[in-house]
């Protein structure tokens, strides 16, 4: 089946197209970069040139999979919109991925991870997943300050990340974001640096959720901000 994957949660972003089989295997054929701030403009001429250069169609492709968030709330909104039309135009699956969800993954450990990505603002995105295989439960996701989540209180239920399989109450620690890392090392923590999440990354934890029917559909298909708008802060100081 001919998966395509994108991620427009950043300042820059990507598309991925993806061959999966029956099998559970994913193999990305192509992974190409967005710049950012121009996501409206090129995101479906990009995929329509994407699968044009393979000798496909839309109507090739047999399901999605997205960058749910947490991200920039107008990257988000683009990226799945145009998801959600083609989708739903096609009447095809779509594999919502968290990107918290793909660092948990990406720190390949067993148990409890504390997947951490940078919100700006001296925030945090912060989010709990229990990891089994090559698939990841979420406990919790949160939006944290950066000064508290290192506190010497949280220490004694962290980690390091070179031991494999957390014992039970401990936390491994993850993270794409090289400052946040080094935030980490400062406090004393051991920390596991997982590679640079893109669409290509999205494709493959996209495929097992295909396969495994963890699918929504374009009604279903929401943004997992976890950073309230500023104008729904706004609008609660005003009440």
């Amino acid at each position: 089946m001919l998966l395509l994957a994108t991620d427009t949660s950043g300042r820059s972003g990507s598309i991925a197209l993806a061959r999966g089989d029956a099998t559970g295997s994913c193999e990305v054929i192509e992974v190409v970069p967005l710049a950012g701030g121009t996501f409206s403009a090129q995101l479906v001429p990009q995929i329509a040139a994407l699968l044009a250069k393979h000798g496909f169609g839309k109507h090739d492709v047999g399901a999605f999979a997205v960058a749910s968030g947490p991200g920039s709330f107008t990257g988000l909104r683009i990226g799945l919109a145009a998801i959600k039309g083609l989708a739903e135009i096609l009447e095809k699956p779509i594999a919502a991925v968290s990107l918290l969800e793909a660092v948990a993954v990406g720190a390949q450990v067993q148990g409890r991870v504390l997947a951490l990505l940078d919100a700006g603002r001296g925030d945090v995105y912060s989010g709990e997943y229990e990891v089994s295989g090559e698939s990841a439960r979420v406990r919790a996701e949160r939006l944290v300050k950066l000064e508290d989540l290192f506190a010497e209180p949280q220490r004694g239920q962290m980690q390091s990340s070179e031991t494999r399989n957390a014992p039970t109450g401990e936390t491994i620690l993850a993270t794409s974001d090289h400052r946040l890392a080094e935030a980490a090392r400062t406090a004393g923590l051991s920390i596991s640096l997982v590679e640079a999440i893109d669409a290509g990354t999205l494709a493959h934890i996209g495929w097992r959720k295909i396969q495994a029917s963890e699918t929504v559909s374009p009604e279903q298909l929401e943004a997992n901000y976890i950073r309230r708008t500023d104008a729904e802060i706004m609008a609660k100081v005003s009440y």
